[in-house]
């Protein structure tokens, strides 16, 4: 007698399997939309440290940037603030060392 609760996993439905490439795809499209933002989003940044009499790391504005993760909350409630505050401590940390990167090149 098989027991239904085995070690081995059921195979998946076929309907399912398609949902799951539907989705996956629609994750990979809106991926590269965010690389493409992300990517805009540091350009912009590196204008804005150039033209800052302290820029880089230095000049990171804590309290600017704790407003940014709140209004972006509101946005996005099912991340909530602190896990916004950790994506972005790492989008704006990897803008900056971009930016400082490509002012040491240009210097």
């Amino acid at each position: 007698m098989h027991d239904r609760h085995s070690d081995t996993a059921p195979a998946t439905e076929p309907r399912t399997a398609e949902q799951i490439l539907h989705l996956r795809g629609r994750i990979d499209q809106m991926d590269a939309e965010l690389a493409e933002l992300l990517e805009r989003r540091a350009l912009v940044a590196a204008r804005v440290q150039r033209l800052k009499p302290v820029g880089y790391f230095a000049g990171r504005d804590m309290g600017r940037e704790r407003e940014l993760v709140e209004r972006m909350a509101e946005h996005a409630p099912r991340l909530g603030a602190d896990r916004l505050a950790a994506i972005m401590d790492r989008v704006i940390s990897a803008g900056l060392d971009a930016a400082q990167e490509e002012a040491a090149r240009v210097s």
